[in-house]
């Protein structure tokens, strides 16, 4: 049997975000969480003293969008070795509690003081809270007391429920913070131990593993759940063990959320909660008292089912010249369907520049995956859909990419086999002989805007159920690109996201975002050799990476002469090998790469992806040198 206090059913969790969390002033950021679906807020005092709405007036404008207010923060600096400065403060701390009455909350962030005068003695500590604690519980008000991973006295979970232990005061209890409790590396599994009513209140925030001041990496660096490296499962999970009832808060300081649109990084964050109640119930067994919100696995992906292509007639030649056979005409749309092996482009020409329009994932139950994205807050792009056509269920990812769920061919139930929806053209009888050797698509790459790279991760892991496969940087011609890959655990679905963490300038010509789809062969050389002989406008390298290959990997003459002539980029470890040859790029911002796999390699070519980059340059300035003198 559970202890006393602790839960006996399992409930799903109330969500809540900081202010603080959100761009913009407090008439934005209200709103925004209410429309995203957020059940209470923090109001970051801040926020408040900058907004022309009165206490009361935030009251009544959060009543009216469904949201309650459960915490006001941040009382800083509480305690002090000096007399007159600790009754100064009791007396700050009345002029808030009157705030708090008018906001309608009962609950009080009290931070751990860094201050020079903070109390050392432990006792004396407990005497300053209690004495705060009663003043609050005088007015119907609590105080959850947090340690600061930068406080001067207390710092850990650990010292700040001893502070609160020995104040031992009914309206005095602890406020923890994922992020205060895991930069220091401390082990959360003692949070169970403590007596659940002791709980008041819980902010989380995930963050990448760095090597830095811990208060620079806090007001900077902090992620939404799942976008991170910390174990917030194994964090919640003894929370709510303890008894915790109160709501999963989001309290994240980053300079990127801070400057995006409040509505949007709102969606965002609460998909991060609803993701994280879903891993946490899973990790527990139903346990921790708290309830699946999602209530929909991800279903099983078996490949990608297609990629389509906004286009104009300059991709014809090149798909060609892949050996890719127009196989089917759309009923209804100016879309034609491109086949080799099990790779599948659709070319688009509505109009509009080169790029990737949609993707979409062979999955083993596309309604469950619809129901699914549409319980995690992934939008429907709007789709007209003709008579006799295939339902498809899609969501929107957040660079705008249409994802589509599918079942192709022998594996789709009744309505809702896309390819159905094209009529057969007449090159597709010799489809199945034709071809350079491709066997289907091995990964798209998608570059993000700068504000939504860490949303598209979390959005494709949680929407989709990919995983974490690769995370790196390389310094590029044009700056700094973080790159991140999640895939399925087969590998049968993969997706390579890269941003420039930087963009400054306009003094060569770049590519915006660029995007590419990675064709799988099995042999690089002969593809790439019968891809040329029919015209693919193939990527030049210099010949000073192969000089630089060559002392690395002491390839044989001929398979160096073979990577010089045809452009073949080889990346190695001590798990395999992944070789790449590249076509230009495609109407300013696509391009196609043959790609082959030796051994376990499990990467994306992003050693290598420096020396592809220079060269789309330098073919991108040649081209620019024509146009002029022409």
């Amino acid at each position: 049997m559970p202890p006393p206090g602790r839960p006996t059913v399992s409930r799903e969790p109330r969500t809540a975000v900081a202010t603080v969390c959100l761009s913009g002033a407090l008439e934005d950021k209200l709103p925004a969480a209410a429309a995203a679906g957020f059940d209470g807020v923090e109001i970051f005092e801040p926020d408040l003293v900058a907004s022309p709405m009165p206490p009361g007036e935030v009251r009544l404008r959060c009543a009216d969008l469904g949201l309650s207010i459960d915490l006001y923060q941040p009382f800083r600096d509480l305690d002090s070795v000096d007399p007159q400065r600790f009754a100064a403060n009791l007396r700050r701390a009345e002029h808030k509690f009157g705030v708090m009455e008018a906001l309608g909350t009962d609950t009080v962030l009290v931070c751990s003081s860094v201050a020079p005068d903070a109390v050392a003695d432990a006792d004396r500590l407990a005497e300053q809270l209690h004495a705060l604690a009663e003043r609050a519980a005088d007015r119907g008000l609590r105080v959850a007391y947090e340690a600061l991973a930068w406080g001067r006295h207390v710092n850990t979970c650990d010292s700040s429920w001893e502070a609160v232990r020995r104040a031992d005061h009914p309206a005095l209890g602890l406020c923890l913070d994922s992020f205060h409790i895991l930069s220091r590396g401390s082990d959360p599994a003692a949070i169970a131990d403590i007596p659940g009513e002791k709980l008041f209140f819980l902010q989380l925030a995930d963050a990448p593993h760095l090597s830095m001041d811990v208060l620079q990496w806090s007001r900077h660096h902090r992620l939404f759940p799942g976008q991170g490296a910390f174990d917030l499962p194994a964090f919640l999970e003894p929370v709510l063990r303890a008894g915790y009832a109160g709501p999963l808060s989001l309290e994240v300081f980053n300079d990127v959320f801070r400057q995006a649109d409040p509505a949007r990084a709102a969606v965002d964050a609460h998909r991060s909660l609803l993701a994280l109640a879903e891993a946490t119930a899973a990790r527990s067994a139903g346990t921790a008292g708290i309830a699946d919100p999602v209530a929909e696995p991800a279903p099983e992906l078996h490949g990608h089912a297609f990629v389509e292509l906004s286009a104009d007639e300059s991709l014809t030649p090149v798909l060609a010249a892949l050996g890719f056979v127009r196989t089917g005409r759309h009923r209804t749309k100016p879309v034609e369907r491109w086949e080799q092996g099990e790779a599948r482009i659709l070319v688009n020409r509505s109009g509009g520049p080169v790029a990737v329009a949609a993707l979409a994932v062979e999955s083993g139950d596309p309604p469950a995956a619809a129901r699914r994205a549409t319980r995690l807050d992934a939008p429907r792009p709007p789709r007209e859909r003709g008579p006799a056509e295939a339902d498809l269920a899609a969501v929107t990812a957040p660079d705008g990419t249409a994802v589509f769920f599918c079942r192709t061919g022998a594996r789709a139930v009744e309505g809702q086999d896309w390819t159905g929806d094209f009529v057969p053209t007449a090159e597709a009888d010799g489809a199945a002989g034709a071809g350079i050797g491709v066997t289907g698509i091995d990964h798209v790459g998608l570059a993000q805007p700068f504000d939504h790279f860490d949303e598209a991760a979390l959005f494709y892991r949680t929407v989709l159920g990919l995983e974490p496969a690769a995370t790196g940087e390389f310094a590029a011609p044009f700056g700094l690109v973080r790159s991140r890959a999640v895939a399925d655990p087969e590998r049968r679905v993969r997706l390579a996201l890269t941003v420039s963490l930087l963009r400054r300038g306009e003094w060569a010509p770049g590519v915006s975002e660029p995007q590419y789809v990675a064709l799988a062969v099995d042999d690089v050389v002969d593809a790439a050799r019968a891809a040329r002989a029919a015209g693919a406008p193939l990527l030049a390298i210099p010949d000073n990476y192969y000089a630089d290959l060559d002392a690395r990997l002491a390839l044989s003459s001929d398979r160096l002469a073979a990577y010089r002539d045809l452009g073949v980029l080889h990346e190695e470890t001590p798990e395999g090998a992944y070789l790449q040859v590249c076509t230009e790029v495609l109407g300013g911002r696509v391009f196609l790469a043959l790609v082959q796999r030796i051994g376990g390699h499990d990467g994306y070519g992003w050693t290598d992806a420096p020396v592809r980059m220079a060269a789309h340059r330098r073919r991108r300035l040649a081209r620019e040198h024509v146009r002029t003198r022409l």
